[in-house]
């Protein structure tokens, strides 16, 4: 069996910047903290965080209170964090 490593680094976009924020987490690490800190490295307010959600493999991840082990997110794992309500194409 493959040991799970503690930290972990992850890739994390944020939709607003569209840009990859890469991060150190521990894994077992809340998904909330993982939005809150991508969040803060693209300059969005905290007070924002709810406005966002956090997709991992295509999938809403509906409970950010589960961890990062929790999900099984690999070393290297890509997430977004995106605005919760669509948007108006202009």
């Amino acid at each position: 069996m493959t040991p799970v490593p503690t930290t972990l680094r992850l890739r994390v976009t944020v939709a607003d910047a569209w840009q990859v924020y890469p991060l150190e987490m521990r894994a077992n690490e809340k998904i909330a903290a993982v939005k809150q800190r991508s969040l803060a490295a693209a300059r969005i307010g905290a007070a924002r965080a709810p406005e966002f959600v956090v997709k991992y493999g295509g999938a809403l991840i509906a409970n950010e209170a589960r961890s990062l082990a929790d999900l099984a997110v690999p070393d290297g794992a890509a997430l977004v964090v995106l605005p919760a309500r669509r948007r108006a194409v202009r």
